[in-house]
């Protein structure tokens, strides 16, 4: 039997490619290996769960089980590699060795755990997948008081699905505004306003400096000697690729693992997309490109390669309370930016010298423009 093509990752890379792959290619074996349990969920639906009041079953789209026999494929759960052999074209799980014809990383990026003082260092969830999220819902029946660590736009997200599930939020994020390096300030302070009206309270500066379990409660010291009461804390202070078992093979990492625009790592037969890939100097955490990464992907697997594009990839951010949509400029291009509107309806265009449009950022009302500005934007990777 000939050596399988092997996906790392069972998230929306892995499984998205897979059904790509399959389209083209019903044959060649195809294996999956996941560190977690193979369900099949999409993984912005966590910020969504509270407010729709579904667990984690209720997330879940599909078991492994029916995964494997609908992509054809064996799916390997809860299962840790430990290496990669690129040299011989096979990794490892223990001491079992996994030939493979062509190898995918898909897993995806880490949390960023920031450390902090104090004893209750257990009462200090993330959420990065399906099993993170069960845990964290269990954990939070019954409380009502939620500390929320990050104003990036993963705890933006939370924060409005928190509040809306009956939650009181507190944010502490050591910025000037909710989402810098992504946001034009009067986007921010648009959505950090309709955070405000369903109660959620921001302590935008500080940094969490101790934790403590006192009797029921746990007692937040902020580094600005403000004192917090809460039930339970949620850190979303941001996602770091996963590159170190790559480095250890002997792989090219920057940020990311770096690959080419058809997906091929510093190694032939390995490829990488998704949150831990560094496509051409590009790594971005969403959805859009994912996909785009996946059906180009496909089609070099099953023997037609295939560069990756990527035309304007606008971000659209799960804060119903104030809508948002947001593209920022491509890397390295410069503009000036310009903003109509007020209160909850921002629209902030960045323009270059010429006056091409470079980037937005739509708020409330303003984000029904985003259609007709997307045909103006440029792409990201042409």
């Amino acid at each position: 039997m000939s050596a399988p093509v092997v996906i790392v990752g069972t998230g929306l890379a892995g499984y998205n490619l897979a059904r790509e792959f399959r389209k083209l290619d019903s044959e060649t074996p195809l294996l999956l290996i996941t560190a977690d349990d193979g369900r099949s969920y999409s993984k912005p639906m966590l910020s969504t769960g509270f407010a729709k009041n579904k667990d984690a079953d209720g997330l879940s789209m599909a078991e492994p089980g029916a995964m494997a026999e609908q992509l054809k494929a064996e799916v390997r759960t809860h299962t840790r590699i430990s290496g990669i052999d690129a040299g011989h074209k096979q990794l490892w799980i223990g001491e079992e060795a996994v030939p493979y014809r062509d190898l995918v990383l898909g897993w995806g990026a880490e949390v960023i755990r920031v450390p902090v003082e104090g004893d209750a260092d257990d009462a200090i969830f993330s959420i990065n997948d399906l099993e993170d999220y069960a845990r964290f819902r269990t954990a939070a029946a019954g409380k009502q008081r939620v500390l929320l660590l990050g104003a990036g736009l993963i705890g933006c997200e939370f924060a409005n699905d928190l509040s809306l599930g009956g939650y009181q939020v507190e944010l502490v994020a050591p910025c000037e505004q909710v989402m810098p390096g992504l946001l034009h300030p009067a986007a921010a302070a648009a959505v950090q306003a309709g955070l405000e009206g369903l109660g959620a309270r921001f302590h935008l500066g500080p940094v969490l400096a101790s934790l403590n379990h006192q009797g029921d409660v746990l007692e937040a010291h902020l580094s600005d000697g403000t004192l917090i009461e809460c039930d339970l804390v949620l850190s979303a202070v941001g996602l770091r690729p996963r590159i170190e078992l790559a480095a250890a093979a002997g792989l090219a990492v920057n940020r990311g693992v770096v690959v080419d625009r058809q997906l091929r790592t510093s190694h032939a037969n390995i490829y990488a997309l998704g949150d831990c890939a560094e496509v051409d100097g590009i790594n971005l955490l969403y959805v859009m490109p994912l996909m785009t990464s996946a059906r180009a992907l496909a089609q070099t697997l099953a023997g037609t390669p295939t560069a990756v594009s990527y035309g304007p990839m606008p971000v659209t951010v799960k804060t119903p309370v104030c809508p948002l949509v947001v593209s920022p400029p491509p890397r390295g291009l410069q503009g000036e930016w310009s903003v109509e509107g007020s209160g909850a309806d921002i629209k902030a265009l960045c323009h270059d010298s010429s006056g091409a449009l470079l980037g937005y950022a739509l708020t409330g009302t303003a984000v029904q423009d985003k259609l007709a500005l997307n045909k103006l934007l440029p792409a990201l990777l042409a």
